[in-house]
């Protein structure tokens, strides 16, 4: 993939898509495919992407010039920091290097050149071992991921039957739906579900009978591209 690609790129629009819209491509490694979900650049690009690994399929070793976070959504991700189980977040600050591969198979989630060149924390986090804090509302537990220049990444456990105030994310809004099913006033999103909302979207969430597991991101929509002008042009 040499040439410049720009799927969903307007970073003004609302995006949504759904896990019936999920279509898995080759990666230049066999036995890795991908779902993108957003993408500028060509091979190596601003891109977040859903990434399977089949059993025993592994990546070279390589550099993340400008970072990557990953949450580990199904089987065993490696590599030669450790094994990480579903559940697992973590963040390779730019520069980093490794070599990653699945030895049973895995699925995760991953964002790709979008750190801020002074974000340098190695990240290495259980989800399911860590302690939620209370939320803003009755039936909301939060588990805060990582925090940077107003850029907020968490995990949020929607308890069945439970409606958010009407808000505005001034930096906008990114949700990928892991467990149950998401609502708000635009629609509903079942499990795999990956919705991105711009600046200054308003919108009032809540979960039925269900209840939701959630990914979000805020405060980050179309800062990619500027952090991009922030490192060397060899980067």
């Amino acid at each position: 993939m040499s040439d410049i690609l720009r799927l969903r790129a307007d970073w003004q629009q609302r995006e949504v898509i759904l896990p019936q819209d999920y279509q898995f491509i080759p990666s230049p490694e066999t036995q890795v495919e991908r779902m993108m979900l957003d993408r500028v650049g060509g091979e190596q690009a601003i891109a977040t992407s859903i990434v399977r690994y089949a059993p025993g399929s592994r990546f070279p070793v390589h550099e993340h010039g400008r970072g990557e976070e990953i949450l580990v959504l199904e089987g065993d991700f490696c590599d030669e920091s450790g094994e990480y189980p579903a559940g697992s977040y973590l963040r390779n600050p730019p520069g980093s290097r490794h070599a990653p591969y699945s030895r049973k198979g895995a699925t995760i989630f991953v964002k790709l050149r979008q750190f801020h060149p002074q974000d340098r924390g190695n990240m290495r986090i259980n989800t399911r071992a860590a302690n939620w804090f209370p939320g803003l509302v009755p039936g909301l537990s939060v588990l805060p991921l990582h925090e940077f220049d107003g850029v907020n990444t968490a995990l949020v456990r929607w308890a069945p039957d439970t409606r958010f105030n009407l808000h505005t994310h001034p930096g906008g809004e990114e949700i990928l739906v892991l467990e149950g099913v998401f609502h708000d006033e635009h629609g509903s999103y079942p499990a795999g579900s990956w919705l991105r909302s711009p600046r200054w979207s308003r919108h009032q969430p809540f979960t039925g009978k269900e209840g939701a597991l959630i990914y979000v991101k805020t405060g980050h929509v179309g800062l990619a591209e500027e952090y991009a002008a922030m490192y060397p042009a060899a980067e």
